[in-house]
């Protein structure tokens, strides 16, 4: 008997710490684009929690088993549907897919990688848009998708209508759009992520540009309207609507495994992202009358591809580090030829999985496509553990440090970083901020032309960019260069000579100084460049929005003497202008926070910009110094609502603001 409860308790600690593990990789993967498990393990760790779940007959608060997409953290406006969403059951095999249609027919379509949108159309125009959410709660984005590339204004049916679709990025767009970022590690990871962020802006302008596309693929609801008791005819009802909908097939038990074979072939050469497919039952009431259980409908069937498998060797593990000091480990292993490509290496993503797997020069690997597109280690056949861990950076020699981050315990994550403040992997990355847009705005200064530079050893520090032309006639013959690309470098180079002392600060670096932080420390010092590099932390945390641990790092930037240095070299290359002034400042003392969408400016980085040139402060967070919270929404129960609130700071609309500004005398 005792035997038996030890079992028990046994079961029910591992189904606690299953529950913990998997929620702990969905919210790195989901909320941060950090991948700290493969696929395969995750979809192990989930099968086997299934499982001991059906054994013990307990089903903890907050298992993935039965929650329901992410959870809501951006500050646009909340939204709980009608209706509320639900995960699909999956399966890897198709004869159990088969099985599962039976006698029925069915439609197989594409399962799409994006991010699930439920439109809400009356009177045959657009009403209502929002995002999936948690199943029960989504975010309200209506102005981001009435400019998704492809959805109809207005519709040929004016009753209410409800329906629900995949918001995905066309790999051809993803592209696109990563080609025009030049610093490697600021390109997006998937698209997936890219479409998330896309469809949840607080500036629709930024949607737009990123060419969203929406493809129905439900109707909840639509009144009045004989769908003749078929799924496939809905689908068909709505592409004359004009929506586009999912590519889908009608098909019994026996065409199935013909379709699926078909739809495989199909998806590595597919332009947008897809996870695998969807069969839903045809018959719509036979379909509700299955019913549904806490987590999955019962008349529809996810279909994940399964994993083409290799055997491959492991050659060695090869450390890249990023101009970040981030040293990420990549596995290179002999040639396989997996889902039609050769494939011979993989990111581990992170010292932990390296570790997990026990990785070794020689070990016999089974390697896998997550989704038919991500080479993934799958498994690790010998787990000899040889690999060593660098103690000295691959870039420039110096001490390495492992990191962890997460929850405590078995969820702490291990990062290997570079500590030497003067890696050239991290040189890149400050020549590029140094001439970014926002800091010294620098035109022509790619990346890989900053690469070239600093291979050639023209450029070693920061000051160096204002002595390019003692290099004309090297990089006039360098390959993609020309008088006329020279010329026009350098009249850009010195054209930030003349700057102001935010950009400036905001150009140098200082870790956990940004934009507006870099604007604060130069106005509350008067834009003295002495004093803001003799401050000590006790004075940089009397500027609103800078703790102790900013303070710290950055008196400790300048207290290091080869920044000094070359802050002193600079300053004698640039001349310093006051910021623009809009007029009186007429906020001076005053310290804002804005959340949520504007109106009247075209977006919040403007209102922001219009209260500085006022002489006010715009802060990223409430606090007892925040003088005013402009919120649109000034009933919502957000969290700065709330803080607002229980520091008695009041909480004004954008036309509120802009009544003040008349009341002051500012003519608008």
């Amino acid at each position: 008997m005792e035997e038996g409860v030890n079992i028990e308790l046994d079961k029910i600690s591992r189904i606690k710490e299953l529950v913990e593990k998997l929620n702990y990789a969905s919210k790195k993967y989901y909320m941060e684009d950090t991948e700290i498990m493969s696929n395969l393990e995750y979809d192990a760790l989930y099968d086997e929690l299934v499982l001991l779940e059906k054994e013990t007959g307990m089903v903890l608060q907050g298992s993935p088993t039965v929650k329901v997409g992410y959870e809501v953290v951006s500050e646009l406006p909340k939204e709980v549907h009608e209706h509320p969403m639900l995960s699909l059951d999956k399966t890897k095999d198709v004869d159990a897919l088969v099985s599962w249609l039976g006698n029925q027919k069915g439609i197989i379509s594409w399962k799409m990688d994006g991010l699930t949108v439920v439109l809400t159309y009356e009177n045959g125009v657009m009403t209502k848009a929002v995002t999936r959410g948690n199943g029960e709660v989504g975010e309200l984005i209506t102005n981001n998708a009435k400019v998704f590339a492809n959805i109809p204004h207005v519709i040929p049916y004016k009753g209410k209508l409800t329906i629900r679709g995949e918001a995905v990025i066309k790999y051809s767009d993803f592209n696109r759009i990563n080609e025009k970022i030049t610093d490697a590690q600021a390109k997006y990871k998937n698209p997936r992520n890219l479409c998330s962020g896309s469809v949840r802006q607080l500036n629709n302008k930024i949607t737009e540009e990123r060419n969203v596309h929406f493809f129905a693929f439900n109707l909840v609801d639509g009144n009045d309207v004989d769908f003749r008791n078929s799924f496939a005819y809905e689908l068909s009802w709505l592409k004359n609507q004009g929506f586009d909908v999912v590519e889908h097939y009608l098909t019994d038990a026996n065409d199935l495994p013909s379709y699926i074979a078909d739809f495989a072939t199909r998806v590595s050469e597919n332009d947008f992202p897809s996870d695998g497919l969807v069969l839903v039952l045809d018959d719509l009431a036979y379909g509700k009358s299955l019913g549904r259980t806490a987590k999955f409908p019962r008349d529809s069937m996810a279909f994940k591809w399964a994993d083409e498998m290799a055997t491959t060797h492991l050659k060695y593990v090869e450390w890249s580090p990023s101009r970040t000091g981030l040293i990420n480990p990549v596995a290179v292993f002999d040639p396989v030829e997996l889902e039609g490509t050769t494939v011979s290496r993989a990111s581990i993503h992170n010292v932990s999985i390296l570790k997990a797997l026990a990785l070794g020069v020689g070990d016999e690997i089974s390697v896998y496509k997550a989704n038919m597109i991500i080479p993934q280690i799958a498994e690790n056949r010998t787990m000899s553990g040889n690999v060593e861990i660098p103690s000295s950076c691959p870039a420039c020699g110096g001490v390495t440090k492992l990191v962890k981050e997460g929850a405590a315990g078995s969820l702490d994550v291990e990062t290997l970083y570079c500590i030497n403040e003067y890696c050239p992997a991290k040189k890149l990355k400050s020549f590029a901020h140094y001439a970014s847009r926002n800091a010294m705005n620098i035109d022509g200064l790619s990346e890989a032309t900053l690469e070239k530079f600093i291979d050639e050893g023209f450029l070693d520090t920061l000051d160096d960019l204002y002595k390019l032309e003692r290099f004309m006639l090297q990089i006039i013959s360098m390959e993609g260069f020309g008088e006329k690309s020279y010329t026009k470098l350098i009249s850009s180079i010195n054209n930030s000579r003349n700057t102001t002392v935010g950009r400036f600060v905001n150009a140098l670096g200082i870790p956990g100084v940004g934009e507006a932080t870099a604007k604060l420390i130069a106005r509350h010092f008067k834009n003295d460049i002495d004093e803001i590099i003799k401050a000590n932390a006790k004075e940089y945390m009397e500027i609103e929005g800078i703790g102790s641990v900013i303070a710290d790092s950055i008196v400790r930037y300048f207290a290091n003497s080869m920044n000094y240095d070359i802050i002193n070299k600079l300053r004698m290359e640039l001349s310093f202008e006051e910021e623009e002034d809009a007029g009186e400042q007429i906020f001076e003392g005053s310290t804002f926070v804005i959340t949520g969408s504007v109106n009247h400016f075209a977006n919040r980085d403007e209102l922001k910009s219009y209260i500085e040139k006022l002489g006010g402060k715009v802060a990223g967070s409430v606090s007892a110094k925040t003088s005013y919270l402009i919120n649109n929404d000034v009933t919502s129960t957000s969290s700065k609502n709330k803080k607002a609130q229980s520091l008695n700071v009041p909480i004004i609309s954008e036309n509120d603001f802009l009544n003040m500004c008349k009341e002051k005398g500012l003519d608008l």
